[in-house]
Order: structure tokens, then C-alpha cells, then sequence
């Protein structure tokens, strides 16, 4: 297990929007597999665009990123998709289907993976339990709260236990014990394997959580230790 590959390696990575100035510069790190970090940053620093490189939604300007082994500026448009089925992503938006129900929108990956419909009604249905919302598994989007539909997404991003797990402030809209809930299960993944980054202004779940810390600041990146 020591000389598995990294899940992600970024090698000198810079970042920019058209023409703009580079929002990030010279990142330097790796995440190896079945790690736990955190990453924050004040507003603006760079978190959001960090996490659209991992999640493949944009190229770098520079620099290589290698995700799974894999060089991503090699991958063909037909690869995209099945890279992207290994990591599960939590946005703040959250980007649930008003058409479907929360139990509909929870099994979309479980559904795309062809799992059986049996094994899917019994593991979205204790998920959900699991967040709070056995209440509301037949509810679609439009009737559901803001932390409400924050939990339908978050069960959607790891109901297929992913490789990698990238949650942008997860417990944002969220009270204390509906949080920790949440922690818990980013933690029980990622005891089974999933590599895990939560994004978060959270010094709550910075000092309780003791994981090292992916830290952007102007653009640039320093990995610290987990909080004494």
C-alpha cells in the first residue's frame, strides 16, 4: 500500500480565466490515497478554482496534474466521464435536478454505475436517514430548505463511496449536530479508502478535526499539520 500512486499530484500548477492574471501560482503538492485534509484560505484566495481543477471542470494554464496515475492534459473528451465517476463533489450550489425526488437525486450515481434497483432503494434510503431526512426522501428540491437540499448533495457526492471526496463548506448551512453527523461520515469514508478534501471557513472543524491543512493564500499553497 506504501507505494501506491498518489490520487493527485499537482507539479508546478498555475491558474488563470482567459487572459486575467494567474489566480494560482506554482502549486506543488500531492494527496496520497486514503488522506484527510483540509483546505482554507480567506475569501478569494483560490479555493473554489482549486477545486474545479480537481474536479476536471477546468484545465490549468501551466504545470501537470496528474489524478489516479493519470496525466489530465492527455485525457481524451471520452475519458472525462469515467474520471469523474471516482470522485464525488459537494458544491455549494448544490446542482440537485428539480424534476427528481431526493431520493431520485441521491441515486443518480448508484443509477449511471448499474446498480440493481433494490440495492439502490436500500442504500439511498439509509443514508438519507442518516443525515435527517428520512422526512423528506420523496420531496424534490423546490420544497426543501437550504440545508436540506446542502444534505441531498452531499449524500448524492458519496453515496458510491468515491476515490476522492471534495466537499466546498459542507456544513455551511447546517446546524452543529447535523455538522458533526456529516464530519463523521466524510470520516467513516475515508477510514474505508476515499481520499478526502473538505474546503471550509469552519475553525470549529479546523481545531475539532485534526487533519493537516491545504492553505491558499494570494494564490499560493502551503501544506500545514493538523491544529495542536
Amino acid at each position: 500500500m506504501q507505494n501506491q500512486e498518489p490520487v493527485v499530484r499537482f507539479e508546478n500548477v498555475g491558474m488563470r480565466y482567459g487572459m486575467g492574471p494567474e489566480v494560482l501560482r506554482d502549486l506543488t503538492f500531492t494527496l496520497e490515497a486514503g488522506s484527510f485534509h483540509f483546505l482554507t484560505g480567506v475569501s478569494g484566495a483560490g479555493k473554489s478554482s482549486l477545486l474545479k481543477l480537481l474536479f476536471l471542470a477546468h484545465r490549468p494554464s501551466r504545470g501537470l496534474i496528474t489524478l489516479f496515475g493519470r496525466d489530465v492534459a492527455t485525457l481524451q473528451r471520452r475519458a472525462l466521464p469515467g474520471m469523474r465517476r471516482k470522485i464525488g463533489v459537494v458544491f455549494q450550489d448544490f446542482r440537485l435536478l428539480d424534476h427528481l425526488s431526493a431520493l431520485e437525486n441521491v441515486a443518480l450515481p448508484l443509477k449511471v454505475a448499474g446498480a440493481r434497483d433494490a440495492k439502490v432503494l436500500e442504500h439511498v434510503a439509509e443514508l438519507l436517514r442518516w443525515v435527517g431526512l428520512e422526512k423528506h426522501i420523496h420531496a424534490r428540491p423546490k420544497v426543501l430548505s437550504g440545508g436540506e437540499q446542502q444534505r441531498v448533495a452531499i449524500a448524492r457526492a458519496v453515496i458510491n463511496q468515491p476515490s476522492l471526496l471534495l466537499a466546498d463548506e459542507p456544513t455551511g448551512n447546517v446546524d452543529e449536530s447535523i455538522g458533526m453527523r456529516i464530519m463523521y461520515l466524510f470520516e467513516e469514508l475515508n477510514r474505508l479508502g476515499t481520499t478526502v478534501v473538505v474546503a471550509t471557513h469552519s475553525e470549529s472543524l479546523l481545531s475539532r478535526f485534526r487533519h493537516p491543512r491545504l492553505l491558499l493564500s494570494n494564490g499560493e499553497l502551503t501544506v500545514e499539520p493538523p491544529a495542536a
